[in-house]
């Protein structure tokens, strides 16, 4: 005698939907977490790098060392100020993500909430998954712009030191 086993293939899709459903927005923050993993380091050398620059700038020039022309007052400044911008791109970037996050599980809170209810959450769920995915974008556009921040100084330092100056 076999197994009586009853097999609904419309529950088993609907099943399947609703667990890859629920399954993306643990994707996304996963993913999300990461981005902000990588944008807090990123924080944390663009400020000791800042911290560096200005002990530089505060020590008093030694009269017995010759001066070294990367790290003239006027550079350092000017190194400084750049650093600024970069802090100012990361926060931007940690907080967009931030925003990505809570919105990401705002969207998972509607899922929940409308398979419990069995009500019509689809309004809240694209809004808030919406929201997510632009905060996301957002925060990239933020760390590219710190990217470009950095290559700008890389390569503005490394030209100056190479070519000598006119007088």
């Amino acid at each position: 005698m076999p197994f009586p086993v009853s097999y609904d293939p419309d529950a088993v899709d609907s099943a399947a939907h609703l667990i890859q459903v629920a399954l993306t927005p643990v994707f996304m923050l996963s993913g999300i977490g990461t981005l902000i993993n990588v944008f807090n380091t990123r924080l944390a050398r663009v400020a000791d790098h800042l911290e560096d620059v200005r002990k530089k700038l505060a020590a008093p020039p030694s009269d017995t060392d010759t001066p070294d022309p990367f790290y003239t007052p006027e550079r350092l400044a000017a190194h400084e100020l750049r650093l600024h911008r970069r802090i100012f791109v990361l926060d931007a970037a940690i907080m967009l993500n931030a925003i990505g996050g809570a919105s990401t599980c705002g969207a998972a809170m509607a899922l929940f909430v409308g398979s419990l209810r069995d009500a019509s959450t689809s309004t809240w769920l694209l809004a808030f998954f919406g929201i997510a995915l632009a905060c996301t974008v957002g925060a990239l556009f933020f760390f590219l712009a710190d990217t470009l921040l950095s290559w700008h100084g890389l390569r503005r330092d490394g030209l100056s030191l190479s070519s000598p100056k006119k007088n």
